[in-house]
């Protein structure tokens, strides 16, 4: 099973959009990565409709969207091609047809405790050079939060351009959390600085510009 910091295993596969290498299609962006259980579902339809009226935010973010599940591509297209007829919600985004488990597998999808032929509500984020940076699961039974996918997106992007970390409920707009000091005479320059709030020097943070 992959862990955060790892490269993202790489595939080929089947998908709704057509045949995939995933290294290809992570290559230069973000990409999250997300399973759902089956097709032709009630919970499954709510989140792939949050994904696919979402995707514009995604895209502008440099982010792919790549569902999955252990589905036919057959399935995968008949089930969009519904969705859309019922709510004019269209899934324009790829969808792994993982029959063979092939990716589930590799990228610890299947939970046995939960089920032994459907994937967990697993998520992936994968940044532009092919790093796992964040995980998460939930259970067959509960529905995804957008809010906090697209919260966790934003926060590893402004890590990343910030050089900084971001604490409990971060949001855009928050302050951030500055490293801390490694030496004593950065310590003494911190204590003495007025740009920081400052707690205490090893816990300060900054307004991001």
């Amino acid at each position: 099973m992959p862990r955060i910091g790892d490269k993202a295993p790489d595939f080929q596969t089947i998908t709704t959009t057509g045949p995939m290498v995933f290294s290809e299609y992570n290559k230069g962006s973000w990409v999250v990565l997300f399973s759902h259980p089956a097709d032709f579902t009630p919970v499954c339809t709510t989140e792939m409709s949050g994904f696919a009226l979402e995707k514009t935010w995604f895209d502008e973010r440099n982010t792919k969207l790549l569902g999955l599940s252990i589905d036919s591509v057959h399935a995968h297209l008949g089930w969009v091609n519904n969705v859309r007829e019922k709510t004019g919600v269209y899934f324009d985004f790829p969808i792994i047809a993982d029959l063979d488990m092939k990716v589930s597998q590799l990228y610890g999808m299947l939970h046995p405790g939960e089920s032994t032929t459907a994937a967990v509500r697993a998520v992936f984020f994968i940044d532009p050079k092919g790093e796992i940076r964040l995980m998460m699961y939930y259970p067959l039974n509960i529905g995804r939060n957008m809010e906090e996918i697209q919260r966790a997106l934003v926060a590893l992007q402004t890590s990343d351009e910030q050089k900084v970390a971001l604490p409990l409920n971060w949001k855009p707009g928050d302050k951030a959390i500055v490293p801390p000091p490694k030496t004593l005479a950065e310590m003494n320059e911190r204590l003495a600085s007025t740009e920081y709030e400052m707690i205490d020097f090893y816990l300060s943070k900054k307004d991001l510009n």
